[in-house]
């Protein structure tokens, strides 16, 4: 692939911003949140911030000296421009310096980081990059490249959206909803689903956010390929956070298992039925945004879970649930008190949603897990059902 295309641009991450309404532009025919909620996902100030976050959070993970951070001027480390080929030889090499990490002499590792360093340039000031020798490092700057990816996407989405010329310009908003090709309907607060998902948050949650709004979700073509699950009886309405930048990508593509992904139980996509355990996941977009404070969204997801085979300790080289079991239950010393349990009726099936506080776990009380973790390995096990935005 030409590295001209496909870029992710630090200094302008999304190239227009909306554009305010003229007499030859159509009005949006969206409700208001909803505006509010697609001009934050492809809003260029925001991918900025969120890429400066990420490259000041590996900066600072690798800069510390004797229990002591080094600090860096985070106005000097742009990540530049990085086409999708860049990003994907990236992880290539970071997969290959993992391996080094546990079998390989210094040198190798040395030589390894430094055509990492290379293909995707750093700014280190006067310091000497650092070699990378630790996992868990390394697993971070994998998570920075797969998010950078699912950015490089939401802005394919915005670049399509540009080139198309109408003799009255579309509104912007529209068009870049549009190019998620996922139907978002604002429930009301009065609904049942807006107060169930209420009692879902107020239940398993232990931070101080707000729920602003929720939407239901219908991302094209989900329900068609959801429904090779019909057979599987057990489902769950569960939690699924993410960076504020990888949102509209995830509108747009579904949750992915990613080739260089992993985790405490392998390769797989990750769920939780507490709010406060995908929270910790949740990166937002920080400070004000048309009068709204630390914006944040996470997903509630159902998920086909069928048969689950439950496990207490990590497995990073899990790639599939065993064989006669659909779905892998990381099982947490606490979870939500099972007898309050209420169910959502979603297209004709019942779906469980654990609103209930969490309890301790006797059964499971010396798991090496605090908080449950549900594993899926098949991605058409798992069905976008609702939006939630949170402020302060």
């Amino acid at each position: 692939m030409d590295s001209t295309e496909d870029t992710v641009d630090s200094s302008a991450a999304v190239k227009k911003e909306v554009k305010k309404e003229t007499d030859d532009m159509l009005p949006s025919e969206l409700d208001h949140r909803t505006q509010l909620a697609i001009k934050l996902l492809f809003n260029s100030n925001m991918f900025e911030a969120q890429m400066t976050e990420m490259n000041l959070a590996i900066i600072l993970a690798e800069c510390c000296v004797d229990d002591h951070y080094l600090s860096s001027d985070i106005r000097k480390m742009p990540l530049g421009k990085l086409s999708k080929t860049q990003i994907a030889k990236g992880l290539s090499a970071l997969v290959d310096i993992e391996e080094a990490v546990k079998n390989s002499s210094f040198e190798t590792i040395a030589n390894l980081t430094s055509r990492f360093y290379t293909l995707i340039p750093h700014a280190f000031g006067r310091m000497k990059p650092p070699v990378l020798q630790s996992l868990d490092v390394i697993r971070q700057k994998k998570d920075v490249m797969l998010t950078l990816s699912d950015i490089e996407l939401t802005q394919s989405l915005q670049s399509a959206d540009e080139t198309e010329k109408k003799e009255k310009a579309e509104n912007p908003i529209d068009k870049h909803y549009k190019s998620l090709k996922c139907d978002m309907k604002l429930v009301p607060h009065s609904s049942e689903e807006f107060k169930v998902i209420s009692r879902y948050v107020a239940g398993t949650t232990q931070s101080g956010w707000k729920l602003a709004d929720v939407w239901r979700l219908d991302r094209a073509n989900e329900g068609h390929r959801f429904s090779v699950n019909d057979g599987l009886k057990e489902r769950k309405l569960l939690w699924h956070g993410t960076n504020v930048a990888v949102v509209a990508a995830i509108l747009n593509s579904g949750l992915r298992i990613m080739p260089h992904s992993g985790g405490l139980v392998g390769r797989g996509i990750y769920f939780a039925s507490e709010h406060s355990k995908s929270s910790g996941y949740t990166c937002g977009h920080y400070g004000l945004f048309e009068g709204e404070k630390n914006i944040r969204f996470m997903f509630l997801v159902e998920v086909a879970l069928g048969k689950s085979h439950e496990i207490t300790a990590s497995n990073s080289l899990l790639r599939a649930a065993p064989e006669g079991f659909n779905s892998i239950v990381a099982r947490g010393r606490n979870e939500p008190d099972p007898k309050k349990n209420v169910t959502l009726e979603l297209d004709g099936k019942k779906v469980v949603v654990p609103v209930g506080k969490p309890v301790p776990q006797t059964k499971f009380k010396d798991s090496g897990f605090i908080q449950s973790e549900y594993l899926i390995y098949n991605e058409h096990q798992a069905r976008l059902r609702f939006l939630l935005k949170f402020t302060d």
